[in-house]
This record gives C-alpha cells, structure tokens and sequence, in this order.
C-alpha cells in the first residue's frame, strides 16, 4: 500500500489521491515575503501564476535570479507524492523566501489543471509549464516529484529524486546546496 500511495495510486484512507492535502498551509505570504530583495519579491508577486515556455522559460527565470541560490520544484496536478509534499513547500517558502528564490515546473500537465491544483494548494511563487517534460528530461527526473537545487551563479547542484516527507528534510538540503 506504502509503494502505491508514494506512486499516487492510492492513499491510506482510500480517498481520491487526486483531492487536495489537507496538510496544506493557510500562510499569510504576503507578509512573510515582505523583506524579500527586489528581485525575489518580483517572483513572488507572481505566485501561483502558470509561466508558459517549458525549459527556455526556466532558464530565462534562472537568469533573471543570479545572484541567488534557486529551488525548482518539478511536480504535476496528477502526481499524488506531489501534493503530499506541497505543505512542506509552502511553508519552507513563506521562510525562507526572502534569502532562496523558489520556482516551480509543471510538468506534463494542463494549464486548467494546474490551475486548479493551485487554487487547493497555493504557493507563493510561480511555476512554468512544462507541457512536453522537456525541464524532466534536462534534469535526468525519473518521475515525479523531484527537486532541483541551483547556486548563486545558476548552476545546478543537486537534484533529488522524489518526495520531501518533512520541512526539516527540504530545509537541510537548503541549508546544504542553496546556501
């Protein structure tokens, strides 16, 4: 049952493991990404916001972010271990957003659906479409979720495969590749 839920076949209760998590964080954003620097608090004035243009739209958004260390987070509207992991994001982000630039990629999804997974699991920053999993197949994704940590210059880091299950996991690995 374990390798079924963390696929997204099924969870524990035997719910819809297409429903929203109901883990996920009732942040106030605006407030917690108040003393972002100017270039971070443009990202976040974008949040919850579908960027189109797969790969070339996240390089473009990782240039326009040097001089911070990035955490893209690839999910898609379909993946179960996706929104299990979302609260951890939103609240890391609300945290620490104001020192690491978080984007996310939309991978393999429509934009209707990733809409509306958004309006049940907002985030503070803004993702790109990746409707062809052209940013899955740069970073060598076996599947989905998986989360790419670049440094301030724009070079990618480290990659992990797979779920975060804690803000403590996702916080070291900040704390270690995006600091």
């Amino acid at each position: 049952m374990l390798a079924l839920a963390l696929l997204g076949g099924c969870d524990s209760s035997g719910g819809d493991p297409g429903a929203g998590n109901p883990e996920s964080q009732a942040t106030d954003y605006e407030k917690a990404l108040a003393g972002a620097p100017a270039p971070l608090a443009k990202l976040y004035a974008n949040g919850d916001e579908i960027i189109e243009g797969g790969a070339d739209e996240l390089h473009s958004q990782l240039e326009k972010l040097r001089g911070y260390p990035v955490v893209v987070n690839a999910w898609a509207s379909w993946c179960g271990p996706c929104r299990l992991e979302f609260p951890d994001f939103q609240a890391v982000a609300a945290e620490r957003g104001d020192e690491v630039a978080f984007i996310g990629a939309d991978i393999d999804d429509s934009t209707d659906a990733a809409n509306e997974f958004l309006s049940e699991l907002p985030l503070p920053y803004p993702s790109v479409s990746d409707p062809d999993s052209e940013v899955k197949d740069e970073l060598g994704l076996r599947g989905l979720p998986g989360t790419a940590f670049y440094d301030a210059n724009g070079e990618l880091v480290y990659l992990k495969q797979g779920p975060y299950t804690s803000e403590a996991d996702l916080n070291a690995d900040i704390d270690k590749y995006a600091s």
